[in-house]
């Protein structure tokens, strides 16, 4: 609860996430409807060309798409991901409904998959930007966390119910519905500027994945991972058909068993909020998963089977927030779009390799060695990685949080990557109660300071001026003119401020001429609007 609490206090936050539960919903319901109206036509064989159909368009998009979370402001991206995925559904839904040929709603759903993968590129760069503390940034993904696990279960569940009730077009017709009440619940978030506006680089991504071994080597785990989820649907089968004597039936109790287990994991996930090291809880849950699946195909027994999905569940949703987290802090700001658009592309090529893994497996060496082979993906990934995990945890310390918020200050956006994480190091957060004076006019001045919550009041001569709220900041005309302070500042809420000290603060001015004029710029306008009365 209290991780939720934090989310929820965060009106941005909130929406974002409210709008991924329409996303998550919307992308398993219509990925169920889909293969079941192929399996109507064609059966096994037509289900998984439809599955392959959907996926591969969408790994060669998700790359190249995902840039645009970093060229444009990344809540406008997000906006549009929800409208163009709620039109594509919407054609997917008119074609069922109205009995077009099977190619042209096989065409129509691969567009809508392909739709699809620009939403968590795009939330990826917005959530460090909306975030106000690095523990509400983590705490953000533990949620996007369950909110993937819930609907693991919640939404086969209800596409089921509507294909009783009705045929797969009902289902894309609600899911449309649904992604476009997403889109109306962000689009009021307002975000942070562009990281890299005017770039026209659509290979960084793959350059950073090739020259950073951290960042290929978390790449590379997350793709295991979609590997092994690929390979879930088949294991399901094989388990409840030939080693357990479940019957068809059977396989949708395990598969809710795994996602009950991703649920029951919430307690494990939000042991991470506030973490400094998320390797250790990564390589627990890959390590959950690999035990459950070797000891469940070592001894199939029903008595045991659920209870051991349930734990492969929950090691699965520990290392999906543990290690996007991680990729997170170390993706450079500028990049985080491209980089989880790269994930994002990785996870589909990998989920249709997943899909033909099982098969293979079980055509060589039977059911058994398919349910351990599939457990062994994470632990091998794992013992592949080797001492380069704790590398990670040393370097995976990137005050992100601190980054974006001054990437959103003019002052600071033209300051480069490496000037802006320095700086970024060299902030100080601190905490105001309502009615405290931050700085006292007529004071000297020795800090910078940046609004990333909270309300304060700017006052001269005990005149209120303005009000300043989460991305201004105040405090440079004392440091750059060495002046006293100007003007009263005061909480007028509960607020959290960021601190910069006089010397890294002039240090970052003088380091950039585009900075130096814009800090310029910004004197001259308020002593302008301000006259005889100057606000800091």
């Amino acid at each position: 609860m209290r991780v939720i609490r934090g989310v929820i206090q965060n009106r941005d936050l909130r929406r974002v996430e409210l709008a991924f539960v329409a996303f998550n919903s919307a992308e398993w319901g219509v990925w169920i409807a889909m293969l079941v109206f192929a399996y109507q036509r064609g059966g096994a064989t037509e289900a998984g060309i439809v599955a392959a159909i959907q996926l591969l368009p969408a790994a060669f998009f998700a790359p190249v798409a995902a840039g645009l979370g970093d060229r444009f402001p990344p809540a406008r991206v997000l906006t549009l991901a929800y409208v163009v995925q709620a039109a594509a559904l919407t054609a997917t839904a008119a074609s069922l409904l109205a009995g077009a040929p099977a190619l042209v709603s096989y065409a129509l759903a691969a567009c809508a998959a392909t739709a699809v993968t620009l939403t968590r590129p795009a939330q990826a760069a917005l959530v460090p930007a909306l975030a106000r503390t690095p523990e509400e940034l983590t705490a953000s993904n533990v949620v996007s966390g369950w909110i993937e696990s819930m609907s693991l279960v919640a939404a086969p569940a209800a596409a089921g119910v509507l294909l009783a009730v009705g045929s797969p077009g009902l289902v894309f017709a609600v899911m449309a519905g649904l992604s476009l009440a997403g889109g109306l619940v962000v689009a009021p978030v307002e975000g942070p500027p562009p990281a890299a506006a005017g770039e026209r680089d659509p290979l960084r991504a793959l350059r950073l994945a090739r020259e950073e071994p951290e960042a290929r080597l978390l790449l590379g785990l997350l793709a295991a991972e979609s590997v092994a989820i690929g390979a879930l649907d088949v294991v399901f089968v094989v388990l409840a058909v030939s080693l357990l004597d479940l019957g068809g039936s059977g396989a949708g109790y395990l598969n809710a068993a795994f996602g009950a287990g991703g649920v029951l994991g919430i307690a494990a996930t939000a042991s991470l909020v506030g973490r400094r090291r998320l390797i250790p809880p990564l390589v627990a849950g890959a390590l959950a998963w690999g035990c459950a699946f070797v000891a469940l195909g070592a001894s199939p027994q029903v008595a045991t089977a659920f209870a051991f999905l349930a734990v492969a569940g929950a090691g699965r949703i520990v290392v999906d927030v543990a290690g996007r987290t991680l990729l997170q802090r170390i993706a450079p700001v500028d990049l985080l779009a491209r980089v989880f658009g790269l994930l994002e592309g990785l996870s589909m090529a990998a989920l249709a390799v997943g899909s033909l893994l099982t098969p293979l497996l079980v055509a060589i060496a039977g059911g058994r060695a398919a349910v351990i082979g599939v457990g062994c993906v994470l632990p091998a990934a794992l013992l592949l990685a080797g001492g380069r995990l704790l590398a990670i945890d040393r370097r995976a310390t990137v005050p992100v949080v601190e980054l974006s918020l001054l990437r959103s200050l003019p002052l600071f956006a033209p300051l480069g990557p490496p000037q802006l994480e320095s700086l970024a190091r060299e902030l100080v957060p601190m905490d105001a109660a309502p009615g405290e004076e931050v700085v006292h006019e007529g004071e000297p001045g020795e800090l910078f300071y940046a609004v990333a919550d909270g309300e304060l009041e700017v006052s001269v001569d005990g005149r209120a001026l303005r009000t300043l709220q989460r991305g201004d900041s105040f405090g440079e005309i004392a440091l750059l003119h060495s002046v006293p302070r100007t003007a009263t500042v005061r909480a007028a809420t509960q607020a959290r401020l960021y601190a910069l000290a006089r010397a890294p603060f002039l240090a970052a001015v003088a380091a950039h001429p585009l900075a130096a004029e814009e800090a310029e710029r910004a004197v001259g306008e308020r002593l302008a609007a301000g006259q005889a009365t100057i606000v800091p």
